[in-house]
């Protein structure tokens, strides 16, 4: 199956679409359009985050790149093989990842780091679809409450159910697996809230139940 993401200066979301080219003439030379995948469609893992970074990927237009989060994301996913090379917060950098692929809930900067109920429902098919574009798809990483809250809705499955737990793991129908961790960022990190070892134990505890 074939994914297509957002187009270039997707307009779906006029709040969404008005704060980029507000950003675009404020950052010349900046991404300013919807933040695609990075990774592999046939990789067997799936790392979901909640938007793009006003200057982390919305700058560099690669999830998680430019901004702390990706620091502690990039270097984590390199220590456990399932990135090479060497992360410099650039889109060319020349760092691949190894049965790996990274995207978000909502693929465009939203204001205040905070999407609308209603931007997370219209980006969701662009979610829907890459799963299902994903062949040897056997885990998901969801980085925090509310992107794990995401991928169930796009799963259509009940948020009861799957409660969220840092470094707690739900099976999914199709044989998935979902692993829950806090989110990676600046905020979380230097409140004590997640630890580097908290967020290694979280992707330990998934990738051990994928085998």
């Amino acid at each position: 199956m074939t994914f297509s993401p957002p187009a270039a200066d997707c307009g779906l979301c006029p709040r969404l679409a008005e704060f980029r080219h507000a950003n675009r003439a404020q950052y010349p030379g900046w991404h300013h359009d919807p933040v695609p995948s990075f990774g592999d469609l046939d990789a067997r893992l799936l790392v979901v985050g909640l938007a793009p970074g006003l200057k982390g990927a919305n700058r560099t237009g690669r999830p998680f790149t430019g901004d702390y989060a990706g620091d502690l994301l990039y270097a984590t996913l390199i220590k456990y093989g399932l990135a090479r090379g060497e992360y410099r917060q650039s889109a060319d950098d020349g760092l691949e990842l190894v049965d790996c692929r990274i995207t978000n809930a909502a693929r465009c900067v939203p204001p205040a780091n905070k999407p609308l109920p209603a931007e997370f429902a219209a980006c969701r098919p662009f979610l829907a679809a890459e799963i299902k574009a994903m062949p040897n798809l056997k885990g998901i990483f969801c980085l925090g409450r509310e992107s794990h809250q995401q991928v169930l809705s796009t799963l259509s499955l009940r948020q009861a159910a799957h409660p969220f737990g840092h470094a707690r793991l739900h099976a999914l129908p199709g044989g998935l697996v979902l692993g829950d961790s806090y989110h990676c960022s600046r905020y979380n990190t230097n409140t004590g809230r997640l630890t580097e070892a908290m967020f290694h134990q979280a992707l330990e505890t998934l990738l051990a139940a994928l085998g």
